[in-house]
């Protein structure tokens, strides 16, 4: 018997089921059936058009070596399950969702034609409509669903993804009443309410500031509704907080229209005002942040929050993930979802701006992952003056949510109800299965980049035509007057309503003189005071009792018994133990850990990401331990004693600016949370460095928000070459200013552990930049007694304690390793008359202390500032505009140079030993160039 008969007997729904799921998924169904899907694929493909007899209700096809007789209408019901698959994986190329704009074309077309296929089959019936849920039917019918799922006014991405029970997800979601929304006329009449607030508040804006910039969402209005029916329905699905990230289109309407700041805040905002109070300069008001809770519709209360941002696009993003973790560990440990992060994109942006790329390769990490982001683009079609066609390579621009196989929906922004109908498949699609979605609104630009900005200079035809185009409101306003719904005095009442509120709102604003700025989540940082300068420099009591150190010691010195580590780790273990209970001789490493325990036992939670963190770059933390066979992880930090806080720490990605803004914002959320961002290297940090200036060194002055973000920047010039030597210290002194951060330089394990410690027990907190060693981490002078931990605290200043003071006649001040290699060299010359000061804390500039020191030795005649670091690097410019004492002083370091340190290893040698040489003798000035004329160069 043929073993290809049954192809003449079974039922053709059948077979369209299971090509279906072939082509969808080849490993879900039986083997046998997969290699004949495969040869019939193949010769579909090769032989199909030579074998087809135009007389003949059947046609054969080659498979395994054998021809196949294949009943012709089999081998259609195929072919239509082939345009189905075509249309579900490339429909979103012929949607209608450009409202301003021709699409571009794609070939090939989902012309009948291309699946071999004719007009004279449109009347046919066929089973593979159960494909779609609608049964056998027409092939004209099959198509007409086609055409409304996939090529209406949603397009959607997702065949690409992996895993079987997702893509049936979707297409089971989007088949429901052909991916059309259904509303009701309550829901409908809510939609339009909300885009009215969007298209009124910005017309009143445009009216009352005339030629103000405000970034408006004119063209993209359908934004409003969306993001109401996401926090609506997330409320319904349990979400209990919001974090929200968006850049400056549109976001004053957000602000006002979801999440409810007062339109008497912003107008006060547009007046110019000054602020209430002094301590900080504040930010112009499309970058402010906001926090609120909102009451949903179903009576459950919502805590909302939009994060600050700059200018700079797309930076939020990280910050926004690193807030919404903090959030879920704190307050839903187990159920991340009840913590919903949504990042409002321009289209420009998320497909120029790299970071986008790693919070992307962020999101299923164990470290940064947030249970699914969704991610919206309010897609103006154009990048301040440059076209979309010169703005990516890419077919669109939310191109880079492929990365994680992420479904992406594109929608024409004008068609509101398909717009919210595509929000709730996004919401629903995150909150199913915990991963991101994209949202793509193409709507337009109605004005320029600002408001007083001319877009027909470099796009007068695309602007001809907005210029004549209906806003979203009118449009969808016609709809329910067409459908009976409303009249128009409807609209004109919602109008008139909402504008006269704004009106009074104005009117109350007016009455005011100065603007207050709302704390960003105050709820977080309940406790906690603003400080000042001087304030910063008082005392904090960071000693803990030796009792509780030692248990600490003795849990993170002991490994278990009953697993089989490296014989190099159990060495490592035994070696702290040893330092700790026997030599009294703690190392780095040993400070450090102890630190994190001390604040552990004491209820806080640790958090440490960044490259190679959990063993070090330079192998000495070791906080993680693998069990040999398992790789098991073993965190002793974690087993102190029951209700501890918690100690995480996670190796990143290969990333700065991203991880930096994620740990930021963790920071940002979570004061009660020592947070450490470690660079593998500290020149590295430079890859970060927007989230340097616009966050880090800058946040507390424009939006009166503290951070206690900690950064470890290994630096020291130990002849790794320029990029392995500076951590760019100069950058970081550059930006202190008044009250903004702490920035220090430690030469010493109890030096490290006070300092972190001082980081947690203050009732503020500053960002605290620490310039990290690399050789010190094993130095035999580099260490630490077990009493200066528990007795001690952190000192600014660290006097030279073997000094005699009568006989000083040079005092040297400098700053973290270079110290011992000016040690070494004294120690060497027996030179008695030179006191070594080292200066731990760099910022604030610890200046009574200094001259405290400087007056001590009043034999000495001689001053001196002593850096490892060229000229124009280093501290010495800081400190020659923070203290001015320091005109007394002769400078010791290398020469201007552009790069900071030489390649070649014998160079950076000699230029380093020069130094030290000019410290100790005032004649051996290496700044004098010396031209060697035999080669014409500089020694």
């Amino acid at each position: 018997m043929d073993k290809y008969s049954f192809l003449n007997t079974a039922h053709p729904s059948f077979f369209s089921d299971l090509y279906d799921r072939y082509l969808n998924n080849p490993d879900s169904i039986e083997p046998s059936w997969r290699a004949f899907f495969q040869g019939f694929d193949f010769g579909m493909e090769n032989t199909l058009d030579d074998l087809v007899d135009g007389h003949s209700n059947q046609a054969e096809v080659g498979l395994n070596g054998q021809a196949v007789a294949v009943p012709e209408s089999l081998l259609k019901e195929f072919k239509v399950v082939k345009l189905i698959d075509a249309y579900r994986s490339r429909g979103h190329l012929f949607t209608k969702t450009n409202p301003v704009r021709e699409r571009r074309q794609y070939v090939p077309t989902l012309d009948l034609e291309n699946f071999g296929l004719t007009t004279a089959d449109l009347e046919t019936v066929f089973s593979a409509g159960e494909v779609i849920g609608i049964g056998p039917t027409s092939l004209g019918d099959i198509i007409s669903h086609l055409q409304r799922i996939y090529c209406d006014a949603i397009g959607v991405e997702y065949m690409y993804i992996r895993k079987p029970e997702r893509v049936q997800w979707i297409q089971d979601w989007i088949n429901v009443n052909d991916n059309q929304p259904k509303y009701d006329v309550a829901r409908k009449k809510h939609i339009l309410k909300k885009l009215n607030q969007a298209v009124s508040f910005e017309a009143f804006l445009h009216t009352k500031y005339v030629g103000q910039k405000r970034f408006s969402l004119e063209g993209n209005e359908s934004l409003i509704p969306a993001l109401d029916a996401i926090v609506e329905k997330a409320a319904e699905l349990g979400v209990k907080q919001f974090v929200m990230g968006m850049a400056h289109r549109g976001r004053l309407n957000v602000l006002t229209n979801i999440f409810g700041k007062s339109a008497k805040d912003i107008f006060s905002e547009f007046d110019g005002k000054d602020y209430e109070q002094e301590i900080f300069d504040g930010d112009v008001k499309y970058h402010l942040g906001w926090t609120s809770d909102r009451k949903a519709d179903n009576g459950n209360k919502i805590n909302m929050n939009i994060a600050p941002n700059p200018s700079h696009l797309e930076t939020v993003g990280a910050v926004v993930e690193g807030i919404t973790r903090a959030k879920q560990d704190m307050h839903y440990p187990t159920d991340f979802s009840k913590v919903l992060p949504i990042v409002v994109h321009g289209d420009a942006a998320i497909a120029g701006q790299g970071i986008i790329y790693e919070l992307v390769q962020m999101a299923q990490l164990d470290g940064y992952k947030t249970n699914g982001t969704v991610h919206i683009v309010v897609n103006n079609q154009i990048g301040f003056t440059t076209n979309y066609l010169d703005g990516r390579s890419s077919t669109y621009c939310t191109d880079v949510g492929k990365v994680t196989l992420s479904p992406v929906l594109h929608v024409n922004a004008d068609d509101v109800e398909s717009v919210v109908h595509a929000s709730l498949f996004a919401l629903e699609y995150r909150m199913r299965f915990k991963e991101d979605v994209f949202l793509d609104l193409l709507g337009y630009r109605k004005y320029g980049h600002n408001e007083g900005d001319e877009p027909r200079f470099t796009q007068p035809k695309l602007y001809k035509a907005i210029a004549k185009h209906q806003n979203p409101r009118e449009i969808y306003a016609s709809k329910l007057i067409e459908q009976g719904i409303i009249d128009s005095d409807f609209v004109k009442n919602l109008e008139l309503e909402y504008k006269a509120s704004l009106e009074e709102e104005l009117e109350d604003s007016r009455k005011e003189d100065k603007t207050i700025i709302t704390p960003f989540m105050a709820d977080e940082w309940s406790g906690f005071q603003n400080v000042r300068e001087w304030e910063m420099m008082d005392p904090i009591d960071t000693s803990y009792s030796k009792d509780k150190l030692t248990a600490i010691a003795k849990t993170i010195t002991e490994l278990p018994g009953d697993r089989k580590f490296l014989r190099k780790v159990e060495r490592l273990v035994q070696d702290r133990k040893k330092m700790f209970f026997e030599t009294d001789k703690l190392d780095w490493a040993m400070g450090e850990l102890l630190a994190y325990g001390s604040l552990l036992e004491e209820g806080y939670n640790v958090r440490i990401s960044g490259q190679d963190v959990e063993r070090g770059t330079f192998s000495h933390r070791h906080a993680v331990m693998k069990v040999e066979e398992s790789e098991e992880e073993i965190m002793l930090l974690n087993n102190l004693k029951s209700g501890q806080g918690k100690f995480q720490i996670y190796n990143s990605l290969l990333s700065e600016y991203g991880v930096v803004g994620f740990d930021y914002g963790y920071a940002m959320a979570s004061p009660n949370t020592l947070t450490i961002w470690e660079a593998q290297f500290g020149d590295f940090s430079n890859g970060a460095q927007i989230m340097i200036d616009q966050y880090i060194s800058a946040a507390e002055d424009k939006w009166k928000l503290q951070n206690g973000l900690v950064m470890l920047l290994p630096h020291g010039y130990e002849g790794q070459g320029a990029e392995h030597s500076s951590a760019r210290m100069e950058r970081y002194l550059q930006l202190c200013a008044r009250d903004n951060m702490y920035v220090a330089d430690c030469s010493t394990p109890a030096s490290i552990y006070h300092i972190i410690r001082r980081q947690m027990k203050a009732n503020f907190r500053k960002p605290l930049i620490i310039f990290t060693p690399k050789s010190l981490l094993r130095h035999p002078k580099a260490v630490s007694t077990v009493e200066d931990l528990y007795k001690g605290s952190f000192q600014e200043v660290i006097d030279d304690d073997k000094a005699k003071v009568a006989e000083i006649k040079s005092v040297v001040f400098c700053t973290g390793k270079f110290y011992y290699d000016l040690l070494a060299f004294k120690e060497e010359n027996k030179r008695k008359d030179v006191a070594l000061v080292r200066l731990e804390q760099l910022f604030p500039v610890p200046e009574s202390k200094m001259l405290e020191i400087m007056k001590k030795y009043k034999n000495a005649d001689d001053l001196v500032w002593a850096q490892e670091e060229p000229r124009n690097m280093g501290a010495w410019s800081h400190l020659v505009t923070h203290f001015s004492e320091i005109q007394k002083f002769r400078v010791a370091s290398r020469r201007f140079y552009a790069s900071p340190a030489a390649g070649s290893a014998v160079r950076s040698k000699a230029r380093h030993q020069q130094v030290i040489e000019y410290v100790f003798d005032k004649s051996k000035d290496n700044m004098t160039r010396k031209i060697l004329k035999a080669n014409n160069t500089n020694s």
